[in-house]
């Protein structure tokens, strides 16, 4: 199976809400039709914020993975945070993921982001072991915390 990548479009929007639809309903987020719209159109239009990517066959897409970019000091430049990474479950289990998330970060470096982060449950091993081997470390000392608004 591969892992092709296609950065979505307003042309893949309806196939990108199903799938956030299906994510969102498996991990128990709480989400609206409007909610999701409003999350993903505005990366569709271009803006500078983040991208979103389908993986597999652009017609009938097998995944997608979206992330969201920020400025980091530390890091000495942009930095990617990737928000959400859903594969289908008849697909799982195949190296997609991993394929995703070992192409996608020397796809980002090449345009200059420095770092790539994720959130992990910390009961969720499966996906654990999935961001170790694409390279993925804890970082020592830290935690992400958040505040809603």
């Amino acid at each position: 199976m591969s892992a092709v990548l296609t950065l979505a479009t307003p042309d893949h929007l309806d196939a990108l809400l199903a799938l956030v639809a299906r994510f969102h309903e498996e991990q128990g987020i709480a989400s609206t039709p409007d909610s999701r719209r409003a999350g993903i159109a505005p990366l569709l239009d271009g803006i500078p914020h983040g991208a979103a990517y389908l993986i597999g066959p652009p017609r009938a897409p097998i995944g997608y993975i979206i992330v969201c970019f920020g400025w980091s000091v530390e890091f000495g430049g942009m930095e990617g945070f990737v928000d959400e990474l859903y594969i289908r479950p008849g697909v799982r289990g195949r190296g997609v993921a991993t394929e995703v998330l070992m192409a996608l970060p020397r796809a980002l470096g090449a345009a200059g982001i420095k770092a790539l982060h994720l959130e992990v449950a910390a009961g969720n091993d499966t996906a654990q072991r999935l961001y170790k081997r694409a390279a993925f470390q804890m970082r020592d000392g830290y935690h992400l915390m958040t505040r809603m608004l």
